[in-house]
């Protein structure tokens, strides 16, 4: 026991605060068990939660890198801050098809809504969100339905979707799998362009800046702003940070995802 208190401090001092005896990181929880190895290797979840708090809000982040790399992570920015975080680990590209990267990503999502008043989250206060891959994966749960209809759960009880940097025309690295290249676009049932509808939960868009960030992804935020605005939807919001490119703009990124948190609750949290 006293080794694994150990670990666990060791940890949290590396995600970057100050941590105290009420702070938990719990790791490599199974979300889905099948007996595929992949499965049994990429299909686990981490989780941060401190045990004073109840009804608390829950961010649950999902890794960039491709869709072809990357693993699962709690943000420091995003701990001690009155929030339950789940930090989520899928299959990936090529190895698997986009389908099974996205209905991974659907079932941790499922089990945090299951699962999450057990460490004093609120399921009512689900947020979803991550940087570029995880970006893309947060719009696509969101948007198109039916991937978190699989496991019963309706999208619109997410709280809010906060994208960094996500891609919301076709991802790149499944046009690469099909032979298209990553200048030419499209926009298909894998683009949450192609889910744009006037009931889905608040949406915050954010980016870097236009001049610098990878390929065209401001220019696609910002046409899914507008798509998301002709179809009726008036909590689409869009942030450009100037002089921060792909990568660097994760860090101010989470200034604005902590305010809209705030803002869509309507209440106080002070972070």
């Amino acid at each position: 026991m006293r080794q694994l208190l150990l670990i666990i401090s060791i940890f949290l001092c590396q995600l970057g605060y100050a941590q105290t005896a009420h702070d938990k990181v719990l790791t490599d929880i199974q979300y889905k068990t099948t007996k595929d190895a992949y499965v049994k290797e990429r299909c686990k979840l981490d989780i941060y939660y401190n045990d004073t708090l109840k009804n608390c809000p829950v961010v649950v982040w999902y890794h960039g890198g491709g869709l072809t790399s990357g693993s699962k992570q709690l943000p420091s920015k995003l701990v001690n801050k009155g929030m339950v975080v789940i930090g989520v680990n899928y299959r990936l590209l090529p190895k698997v098809k986009v389908d099974e990267c996205l209905d991974d990503c659907a079932a941790a999502l499922a089990w945090a809504f299951k699962n999450v008043a057990k460490y004093g989250g609120d399921a009512v206060k689900i947020f979803v969100s991550g940087h570029s891959a995880g970006g893309y994966v947060t719009a696509m749960l969101g948007l198109d339905k039916s991937w978190l209809a699989r496991y019963d759960i309706d999208a619109n009880r997410i709280a809010g979707l906060i994208p960094f940097s996500g891609q919301m025309i076709s991802h790149f690295s499944y046009r690469q799998m099909n032979g298209i290249g990553n200048l030419q676009p499209m926009i298909d049932k894998y683009a949450p362009l192609f889910h744009v509808r006037k009931d889905a939960s608040p949406l915050v868009l954010i980016t870097g800046d236009r001049d610098i960030e990878l390929f065209g992804r401001y220019e696609e935020n910002a046409y899914m702003w507008r798509m998301m605005k002709l179809v009726g939807h008036q909590n689409t919001t869009l942030y450009e940070i100037g002089g921060h490119g792909h990568g660097p703009m994760g860090d101010p990124a989470y200034h604005i995802l902590l305010e809209s948190v705030k803002r869509i609750l309507g209440n106080p949290y002070s972070y």
